[in-house]
């Protein structure tokens, strides 16, 4: 097999949408403890969103054949078969005599993986076209009539990304996103069921460096999450500057995406019953030091959304997404480099920062700014009950936050040696 082999393969679903997972039992075979090789996208097997983890070595033939005849199981061990196949295609790069050639994609790669790719390109590529878009039809003067009264609206009159947004259904359930959630792929497991007679707040970890899986999981159909969670509306949550964006604003509040200000949280939130708003809690900050094998998060100091749950008696749900670290590889940034203080004044002017990170190209499986093809399995944990009280005490805020981290800390212990097995360290909160 040779490094340019890619194949296509459909696994089948190794959860029923909608059933609660139980978590695995340490003496699975299909959990092995040894620890699989980070996939940089180099002919990765995995078609379709599935929350088996990947890993090096397959049952041998007779365990496959006294193999309890569960689907699930027999599911999960198709996909060991895939994944050796997808390690032997690393080892061959990695032994290669040009170890710094760039290893291209080859021509004849099926069709679902070059809808895949477009899908991913989709959603890098939305926010550059969108303001090309818009330029370009500024610079025609018979548009000018409807753009200056679309801008005025935008900045003067429209309050939608703080009132909970313009959603469209049938934009969240494009095949576009269905592509792009396929391409890593990424699944969604729950643990428990989530009735919808309540508001909720999805707090998402860790941040990564795009936030890939939460716009899979949150702000489209693609995954198993309206199926998991009858009843409840999400709404996932970015900056406010993304809704001054001409064309961009409008496309990502059909996908119910909106401001993650105080007052959009508290407007979706007073909404009633199953409304639910999910925030990336880390933020800017916690991107800094997303890097393969680790989960480092931003979350002692991030008291704000606990103050908001309690004051609108939202209960909390932690989600951790094992694998949205290793989509991309970050440029070294330790705290007192240059780069790091460059990254933090960028921050502290824009709101925001740019981590420098890499991952595959396009058309090779080396060096671009496509992410890698990497399974990223988000884990939703028990819902943390909060009373509502509008004028929460520091001590009140202090203890629901230790129940949240508390049930954080259950998930990733839970699931650690099935989707993070090639971690390089344990989950640290560093700030």
């Amino acid at each position: 097999m040779t490094p340019s082999q890619d194949v296509d393969q459909h696994p089948p679903a190794s959860q029923t949408a909608g059933e609660r997972v139980e978590p695995p039992s340490p003496s699975d075979p299909i959990f092995p403890r040894s620890a699989p090789p980070s996939d940089h996208g180099i002919g990765t097997d995995s078609a379709g969103p599935s929350s088996a983890p990947t890993q090096d070595q397959p049952q041998s033939a007779d365990a496959s054949a006294n193999a309890s005849p569960n689907p699930s199981l027999r599911s999960r061990q198709q996909e060991a078969e895939r994944a050796k196949k997808s390690n032997m295609i690393r080892c061959v790069a990695s032994r290669s005599s040009h170890p710094h050639r760039p290893v291209f994609a080859p021509l004849s790669v099926p069709r679902s993986r070059r809808l895949q790719t477009l899908g991913v390109l989709f959603w890098a590529l939305l926010l550059p076209i969108s303001i090309a878009l818009f330029f370009l039809i500024l610079s025609v003067p018979l548009f000018w009539p409807i753009v200056i009264p679309y801008l005025i609206w935008i900045f003067f009159i429209d309050t939608a990304p703080e009132s909970g947004g313009r959603r469209f259904p049938r934009v969240r359930k494009l095949a576009v996103f269905r592509y792009f959630a396929e391409y890593f792929p990424i699944s969604m497991i729950k643990t428990t069921d989530l009735p919808p007679d309540r508001p909720y707040i999805f707090g998402y970890h860790p941040h990564g460096i795009l936030g890939v899986a939460a716009v899979a999981n949150l702000a489209t159909d693609a995954t198993e999450f309206p199926a998991s969670f009858p009843g409840i509306t999400p709404h996932l949550l970015t900056l406010a500057t993304n809704f001054t964006i001409p064309i961009f604003r409008d496309v990502i509040m059909a996908m119910g995406i909106c401001s993650v200000s105080r007052r959009s949280c508290e407007s979706i939130l007073r909404k009633g019953k199953g409304n639910a708003i999910a925030i990336v809690v880390g933020g800017a900050s916690e991107s800094l030091n997303a890097r393969p094998g680790t989960a480092d998060l931003t979350l002692k100091r991030r008291l704000g959304f606990i103050k908001i749950a309690i004051r609108n008696g939202a209960d909390l749900v932690p989600v951790f997404s094992f694998g949205e670290n290793d989509v991309y590889e970050q440029l070294s940034n330790e705290e007192g480099t240059k780069v790091y203080a460059i990254q933090k004044r960028f921050q502290s002017l824009f709101g925001f920062t740019l981590p420098i990170f890499h991952g595959r190209g396009v058309f090779n499986y080396s060096i671009g700014l496509m992410p890698y093809r990497h399974p990223i399995v988000s884990v939703v944990g028990r819902p943390i009950h909060v009373k509502k009280n509008p004028d929460p005490t520091k001590e009140e805020v202090e203890e629901v936050q230790k129940q949240y981290i508390d049930e954080l800390m259950n998930i990733w212990d839970t699931w650690k040696d099935a989707y993070a097995a090639n971690r390089t360290k344990e989950l640290t909160i560093i700030a």
